[in-house]
């Protein structure tokens, strides 16, 4: 099979910039023949004024990208397009160009943006779904991307013109989502419900399970930001009787990175340590020494890739109900719901799963049960076949589609 796969980088590094090249890579591994168009927002940097200027159309159709696409799949008629992220410059002008070739497109999506338009459900450090339940201009009153209106004017309107257009109706045969909450929002803010497809994320290589149940540590990974409950967290040590919980070892980087290295410095006693950025490899030796790893979120995640990893691992997962994570941590089987901003929840579940009183018993079984799942749904094995099955029944739908449906090339 011949796959073009399309991606925008984000300026700042994130999780979706890693995951863009995973599935290139393992197609390519399996004997796929494999190509890829990309840009990085990063060269906004050396644009002009006039340039930046222009990017408030750009958003919405990039006219440089519906030619090179075209003229591309022309040349080298590949079986189907993934697309990836396309903001900015890429813009879902390049969905148009699939379909006036007559080449199937699919899209995979890591957050809410069809709906959202800064695809998170966030505004001020909290949940906010005013873009669905009312119109996307919320977006532009509330200034909601980088703070600025004119920005979020940009976002808006590209979403608005490309519902006009019938974009995500008649230009993509399916939209790749992670998980069933992420399915229905998405369908919820008008995406044809029939054309979302769940398929999880996945980890390679497997770093294999751990033996026992850890240390007597409780694991945080991620970017340091309220919305991802930090000051949730902190707060719960900061007031525990000392012993009382096990140690806190948190890893990452970002705006509240200051707050936690006061925090520690000035709780001393409070048994929590910021390990800072760590690379892969030493992120995983710490998810194998660690009891739990603890996800305190205050929004929609999509689905963190530190659940893979832990579950990879065999370490169970004590996380808030909310969002996507009740989708994938089994309450009770692999790991332990608690209430989101709920402090007293979320210590009683850590404490529960640290019990002198069956406590080691019980992260073993959830581990054990973690590990069973990641073989079971989240292996490169099984991603593969799952896109396999993807991308023939978007080849299908299309072949199925009179020749006069599409519009004549020039």
């Amino acid at each position: 099979m011949k796959i073009l796969y399309a991606f925008n980088y984000y300026q700042q590094h994130g999780g979706e910039n890693q995951w863009y090249r995973s599935e290139p890579e393992l197609f390519a591994s399996r004997g796929h023949e494999v190509s890829i168009y990309s840009r990085d927002n990063k060269e906004l940097e050396n644009f002009s004024v006039l340039q930046k200027a222009a990017l408030f159309w750009r958003t919405s159709w990039s006219e440089e990208t519906y030619q090179a696409v075209r003229k591309s799949l022309r040349n080298n008629r590949p079986d189907i397009v993934h697309v990836y992220n396309t903001l900015v410059l890429i813009s879902p002008s390049i969905f148009h160009a699939c379909r006036d070739e007559g080449v199937p497109v699919v899209q995979t999506l890591y957050n809410y943006r069809p709906v959202c338009p800064i695809g998170t459900f966030l505004r001020d450090h909290r949940i906010c779904e005013e873009c669905l339940e009312h119109s996307l201009w919320r977006n532009v009153r509330y200034a909601c991307y980088r703070q600025s209106r004119l920005q979020s004017a940009a976002l808006s309107l590209s979403l608005y013109r490309h519902r006009k257009m019938g974009t995500w109706r008649d230009c993509i045969s399916s939209f790749i989502v992670p998980t069933s909450f992420m399915k229905a929002k998405l369908a919820q803010g008008g995406l044809p419900v029939e054309k979302i497809v769940v398929k999880p994320n996945w980890h390679s290589p497997d770093p294999g399970g751990r033996i026992g149940c850890g240390e007597n540590t409780v694991l945080h990974v991620g970017r340091l930001t309220p919305e991802k409950g930090i000051d949730l967290l902190l707060n719960i040590w900061r007031i525990a009787m000392p012993g009382t919980l096990p140690q806190l070892r948190i890893i990452g980087d970002g705006p509240t990175r200051e707050n936690v290295v006061a925090f520690v410095a000035a709780n001393p006693d409070a048994g929590v340590e910021y390990l800072g950025r760590r690379s892969h490899d030493e992120v995983i030796d710490e998810m194998k020494r660690a009891g739990a790893l603890v996800i305190p979120s205050l929004w929609y995640e999509a689905f963190p890739h530190t659940i893979l990893e832990a579950s990879a691992c065999g370490v169970p997962i004590v996380a808030s109900r909310l969002g996507t994570l009740p989708d994938v941590i089994d309450d009770e089987i692999t790991g332990l719901l608690f209430e989101p901003g709920k402090s007293a929840d979320l210590a009683a579940k850590i404490g529960r799963m640290f019990s002198h009183d069956g406590g080691a018993a019980l992260r073993e079984k959830l581990g054990a049960a973690a590990r069973a799942k990641f073989l079971r749904e989240y292996t490169a094995d099984h991603a593969y076949e799952s896109l396999m099955q993807i991308y023939d029944d978007a080849i299908g739908r299309l072949t199925a589609i009179p020749a006069s449906t599409f519009p004549a090339r020039t």
